[in-house]
């Protein structure tokens, strides 16, 4: 059996303007995004099989541990691209970054899965692992590389920016995940409008949840990443309160993806 544990941060959008839309019908985006020091990791066994398999499990009961996975499907395309038989691969997910919140907590799994199977497995070179990253969704390559991004296209487009290291704080409604697709589906749908948001997603959605005006109105200075409901302040914190997750005290990180601990 060969194992290996990875660790996959979180990112923030330090801000996201929507520029226009792709010919697949995505939006085109143009975002700074940091990787901060909130982590799930990922421990990846393999070993010998009669055909490939693909096991997930994991300690939160709200997500899916099935083909709808974006750790699953990674884990299927890392095997259907290199030509792998004959394996089975059980990953077990310790999930600590809050689910549809805007902080990338799929993309980074998605991400550390390439990561982890071609550590093992070394097979492609980094270029394709960003390609398999980017036909998977918008933020792996972010996550992948980690540090200060620019983003841009569906945010797999990205260029290194100079790191600053600064502390950060999250806050998010226990009981409110925000999509992606509805998310920019409001953005479409309502009139366009100078704003003072450096969220264009924020600005989209704030009008039709309360719980994100609360923390609006008591956090000025606060900013929300992706598609919410995930707000962020930097060098600042956030008060605990009932019915909102909180975590302080976090801070920018230089990496992406990484590896804890490897075994033959």
């Amino acid at each position: 059996m060969q194992a290996i544990k990875i660790q996959c941060p979180a990112k923030i959008n330090l801000n996201l303007k929507i520029t226009g839309k792709l010919p697949n019908g995505f939006h085109e985006i143009e975002s700074i995004m940091q990787t901060i020091s909130l982590y799930d990791y990922l421990t990846i066994n393999i070993e010998d099989n009669e055909q490939n398999e693909i096991i997930l499990s994991g300690n939160r009961l709200e997500i899916p541990y099935d083909e709808s996975n974006l750790v699953f499907k990674a884990a299927k395309l890392f095997l259907e691209t290199a030509g792998i038989k004959n394996k089975k691969i059980d990953i077990y997910i310790e999930k600590n970054i809050p689910v549809a919140a805007g902080l990338a907590g799929g993309s980074t799994d998605g991400a550390g899965t390439f990561y982890g199977l071609n550590k093992i497995f070394k097979i492609f070179d980094e270029k394709k692992i960003d390609e398999l990253c980017s036909l998977l969704g918008s933020d792996l390559n972010v996550c992948l590389h980690g540090g200060k991004i620019l983003a841009k296209g569906r945010g797999e487009i990205i260029t290194p920016l100079e790191f600053e290291d600064f502390n950060v704080s999250l806050i998010k409604p226990l009981n409110l995940g925000i999509s992606a697709k509805e998310a920019y589906t409001k953005y479409s749908q309502k009139e366009k409008s100078n704003h003072n948001y450096e969220n264009d997603l924020e600005w989209a959605i704030i009008d039709d949840y309360k719980e994100l005006q609360h923390i609006k109105q008591k956090y000025p200075d606060s900013i929300m990443t992706g598609s919410g409901s995930t707000y962020f302040m930097i060098d600042g914190n956030f008060e605990n309160e009932d019915g909102y997750w909180v975590k302080n005290n976090l801070h920018a990180v230089k990496l992406g993806v990484q590896i804890v601990q490897a075994e033959e």
